[in-house]
């Protein structure tokens, strides 16, 4: 049985750039960095809110064929990938935190049917949503 998701990857171009990025500016902490051979580098951060929860910072590279890890990386260099929602208490406010701290913001806060709203990019181009969330129904879209 299927008890949680424990792990979820967020391609970079750099991971100690990339780790420093997620640490210093948005709160997470360094967990695993170990090198496994062949230049395979297994790189972890946690949000110290919930630790059960590892982000793995991955180049691309293998397991991906030549061609993957290419479309990877040109999408990286694009700005063209989603990254991750991350929860947040005042979306206004920490929007005002991060962009103090230099983060690039693709979207202001917005008021949504299910929250507010604002959309950022990491160091390496990856969008992250942040949603400050409120209690909604289907009818909200409407």
């Amino acid at each position: 049985m299927i008890t949680n998701i424990s792990l979820v990857t967020v391609y970079c171009l750099d991971q100690d750039k990339t780790r420093d990025f997620y640490v210093e500016h948005l709160g997470f902490k360094a967990q695993a960095d170990v090198s496994m051979g062949e230049g395979f580098r297994w790189v972890t951060i946690i949000h110290p809110n919930q630790p059960e929860l590892q982000v793995t910072l991955m180049t691309p590279g293998p397991p991906l064929d030549a061609d993957a890890a290419d479309f990877i990386r040109r999408q990286l260099e694009k700005g063209q990938l989603g990254g991750l929602g991350l929860r947040v208490d005042d979306c206004r406010k920490t929007y005002q935190e991060l962009s103090a701290k230099g983060v690039t913001f693709l979207q202001e806060p917005s008021d949504r049917p299910y929250g507010v709203e604002a959309v950022m990019r990491d160091n390496t181009g990856n969008w992250l949503v942040l949603v400050e969330p409120k209690e909604f129904a289907p009818k909200n879209f409407s």
